[in-house]
């Protein structure tokens, strides 16, 4: 890898953008308000019905809405200001976990109410999601634009690790102190997503269409650097996702236990983190296609690893390498996508990546899960871990342009 360290300033140089700040403020805030309320209701679910299938419905009815209005999400978020979608978003979230907080207090026989509210947090979150991403790279130039998504990387990490641990505690004094907390995080992170100045951005104008409604994926084929660095995503982490597998790694092989659980969780985390800190330092400089595509390689290496592994150091290791690999992926394909995409069509664009990205988890787990029942649960995440190296390989070959891309601050 070309990576140069640069001067402390350099490091913190997407904050030198007072909006940057503010948009990485809320950003955190409503990812943490959104760990809080995902871990608060998983624990009021399954105490409704004791029945693990319920937990599943949880996650997809969250999910269901970034697939089915992706035609919608995306147009939205290039017609109209990306600052005022993220805003509303984050106040109807708000209003989600406060009606939670009103159910639960009200009282509660079966989970149905439940889904209904969370079917409506999902619908806010798909507006939110492209919106969030395509005003991100109005608030940046080209120059400071990777070190921004190392920052914008850090602070999902981060919140994805604390806020379950928040979550849990706070549910632990009572479910309606946690709902509570994340209302007020999200209405703070609006507020925060509204004191951002007006960023210029490139609005479509045009009479909507079904062409101006699927134009994200026509540009997304036909600009085959964006088309090979989604897919590659899609296709690596469906083959190779292991998450869901964890429990069973904790109890019965690694006979950790619900402690050790924890700590399996969070170790790919905090690989990630550390890489994305380090990245804000040591930007890379030239062969980014190559070392992306590397890099994706070693993930499924990493997961074999971890697959055959009876140690628990080991083990542990192995996820956080997991980590830290895919945090090169993501903070190279991410800066790709956003700067190869042109403004008009960016909202379009980032919608249909957030359903790969949600799809190839989801999916992923699935396939995970499936394989597991049918050849066990070594096989399946060594298997999957080894269709992921074989991903890289082919994408290399399939997407030569990919693999040539060298410089990550714009087109080249």
């Amino acid at each position: 890898m070309t990576a140069e360290q640069t001067s402390p300033d350099q490091r913190y140089a997407a904050f030198r953008h007072r909006p940057f700040l503010s948009y990485w403020a809320a950003r955190f805030l409503t990812t943490f308000a959104t760990m809080i309320v995902s871990v608060a209701v998983g624990w009021q679910v399954y105490d409704l019905t004791r029945d693990p299938f319920d937990l599943g419905i949880v996650g997809i009815v969250q999910f269901l809405p970034s697939l089915l209005l992706v035609l919608v999400t995306g147009v939205v978020a290039d017609r109209f200001g990306r600052r005022l979608i993220m805003t509303l978003s984050s106040l109807i979230e708000a209003g989600c976990a406060v009606a939670l907080l009103l159910l639960t207090l009200r009282g509660l026989a079966g989970p149905l109410p439940i889904f209904v509210v969370l079917a409506m947090f999902g619908i806010a979150r798909a507006f939110y999601g492209p919106a969030s991403s395509s005003l991100f790279a109005n608030l940046v130039p080209p120059e400071d634009f990777a070190n921004a998504i190392a920052w914008n990387s850090s602070a999902w990490q981060t919140a994805t690790i604390v806020g379950p641990v928040a979550g849990g505690l706070l549910y632990g004094l009572s479910a309606g102190t946690a709902y509570i907390t994340a209302a007020v995080l999200m209405l703070v992170a609006a507020l925060l997503v509204f004191t951002i100045p007006k960023p210029a951005q490139q609005t479509a104008t045009d009479k909507p269409t079904m062409e101006t409604l699927f134009a994200g994926f026509r540009y997304i084929w036909s600009e085959k650097i964006v088309l090979g660095a989604i897919s590659l995503d899609l296709f690596a982490v469906l083959l190779s996702g292991a998450s869901a597998l964890l429990p069973v790694y904790a109890r019965d092989i690694l006979e950790l236990g619900p402690w050790g659980l924890g700590l399996l969780r969070s170790a790919p985390g905090i690989g990630a983190i550390c890489v994305a800190v380090w990245l804000a330092g040591h930007p890379i400089r030239d062969h980014a296609g190559k070392i992306m595509l590397g890099f994706v390689g070693l993930f499924g290496a990493v997961t074999v690893l971890f697959g055959v592994s009876t140690i628990t150091w080991l083990s542990i290791l192995a996820l956080a390498l997991l980590g830290a690999t895919d945090m090169f992926s993501v903070y190279i394909r991410e800066t790709l996508i956003q700067l190869w995409t042109p403004d008009e069509v960016r909202g379009r664009v980032n919608a249909v990546n957030q359903v790969f990205v949600g799809a190839s988890n989801e999916v992923g787990e699935f396939r995970a899960g499936t394989m597991a029942a049918l050849i066990g649960t070594v096989p399946a995440v060594v298997i999957g871990g080894i269709g992921a190296v074989a991903v890289a390989g082919l994408w290399a070959w399939l997407f030569p342009a990919l693999r040539r891309v060298r410089h990550l601050n714009g087109r080249n």
